[in-house]
């Protein structure tokens, strides 16, 4: 077994690394102190330190603060990490040093070993973990936002506003308060909810501008110590050219690395999505309930057995799977919150923890979505003669009599109606006074709507 090790050094000693292993020293270190979870970082996030590596080394090379030919070595490198072709080499936990760097040094080794090129010095040039981590985290964010997760709401949000103009002439009744309430039409319910997907939508777009501001060029506490001139400018540059997305370098260095605000107010736009999400699942389970039983408005698809003891059971488990979705994104948006608010002085000493967070909640509502659109929003039936049939037994029907008869008039009909047994329409007829042409017109649904 002794050959299925080589020794390996860093600044406070030797250290054994596995023999086929592309990182160094440091990163077998952080593996001994860090056995805590089994998380790692995401493939976002490993495919952005890729990225800040190969934009840093093209730059330093274009300057002259590289060799061109080791600048291209790493960059070379680093392309493969943006690949994914090394993701098994970045086997450090979630839960380990406050500001990343072990992971940064993790990205510095392997890269540095592919190139032949030193972590420090050469592949880590005018970076800081200080810096590096931050701005991985923004780029991995920013990216998956923009790949995966908006266009999943736009997905949702479509399928919503189909079965809205598909449901639009159906007549239900509303409920406030789960109890009955005036006729509503099915498809504007449905519409409510596209606008739920639309406008969180809208609120998680307000919070990118704060994302797309880098931090990289603040070296240790923001004052750019060792980062040569320029340095930034080009690489945040040449970042955006690669990714198609407008990064900027950050206006105030010390805000970007001693806060981490930005990224608190995106979370705070997903968790405010995944709310969102909790009232539409929610609001489908019970309009779904039944078949029999229940509300039964709605007819959800059926994509499983829903028991392993009542046959012919179905139960609404995509909706489920996506309240699970929002559980865990809400309690991501307070971790979040947590660390965020850890900023001592120049630095958050909590990131890596916030990347893991932000990063899986993306994904998860971004797959939640999609899921919940294809395999049961755009499957959704409509049972119209239940809904519509729940509208002549409401009481609430008794609303569009008061202002012909009063308030106190009507809600003495409504009490008899209740006790009797009768619909708002035969009491009506019995006791109101109102004409037959005129009752009709009060109580069409249509009108109401």
């Amino acid at each position: 077994m002794a050959d299925s090790y080589r020794v390996e050094h860093d600044t406070m000693g030797e250290m054994r690394v596995p023999a086929e292993a592309l990182y160094g020293a440091q990163t077998a270190r952080a593996i001994e102190n860090f056995p805590i979870s089994g998380k790692r970082f995401p493939r976002a996030f490993i495919r952005a330190l890729g990225l800040i590596k190969s934009a840093a080394a093209e730059v330093n090379g274009r300057m002259g603060y590289l060799p061109a030919e080791r600048a291209a070595a790493i960059r070379a490198a680093a392309e493969q990490v943006v690949e994914g072709r090394h993701d098994s080499q970045f086997p450090i936990d979630i839960y380990q040093t406050g500001s990343g760097t072990s992971t940064n040094m993790n990205a510095n080794e392997v890269i540095g070993r592919l190139a032949g090129a030193h972590p420090n010095d050469h592949v880590n040039r005018g970076q800081s973990s200080n810096d590096v981590i931050p701005t991985a985290m923004h780029i991995a964010a920013a990216e998956t936002m923009t790949a995966r997760l908006l266009p999943a709401m736009r997905q949702l949000g479509g399928s919503l506003a189909r079965k809205a103009a598909e449901f639009h002439d159906i007549v239900k009744i509303g409920r406030t308060h789960l109890q009955d309430a005036v006729p509503i039409r099915m498809g504007q319910e449905f519409s409510a909810w596209a606008r739920q997907v639309e406008a969180a939508g809208e609120r998680i777009e307000a919070a990118l501008p704060g994302i797309y501001e880098l931090p990289l060029g603040g070296t240790a506490v923001g004052t750019g110590l060792n980062a040569p001139p320029g340095f930034a400018a080009e690489t945040i540059a040449a970042i955006a050219r690669r990714t198609g997305l407008p990064f900027a370098e950050a206006r105030n260095h010390f805000e970007a690395q001693g806060a981490r605000d930005a990224v608190c107010f995106l979370s705070g736009a997903l968790r405010g999505y995944a709310v969102a999400l909790t009232k539409i699942a929610n609001d489908i389970r019970w309009l779904g309930s039944g078949p029999r039983c229940g509300l039964g408005e709605l007819k959800l698809p059926a994509v499983q057995p829903g028991s392993s003891i009542m046959p012919g059971k179905v139960n609404p488990v995509i909706a489920e799977s996506l309240l699970m979705v929002c559980a865990q994104v809400i309690g991501y948006d307070a971790a979040i919150a947590w660390c965020a608010a850890a900023g001592n002085l120049e630095l958050n000493v909590m990131m890596p923890l916030m990347a893991y967070d932000l990063l899986d909640g993306i994904e998860l509502l971004a797959a939640g979505s999609r899921n919940f659109a294809g395999k049961l929003v755009d499957g959704l039936e409509a049972d119209r003669a239940r809904a519509e049939g729940f509208v002549e037994q409401s009481l609430a029907m008794g609303t569009a009599l008061a202002p012909e008869i009063g308030y106190e008039k009507a809600a003495a009909l409504v009490k008899e109606a209740y006790t009797q047994g009768r619909t708002i329409r035969e009491v009506a007829r019995d006791k109101s006074g109102i004409p037959e042409d005129r009752l009709q017109k009060l109580l069409d649904p249509e009108s109401q709507v």
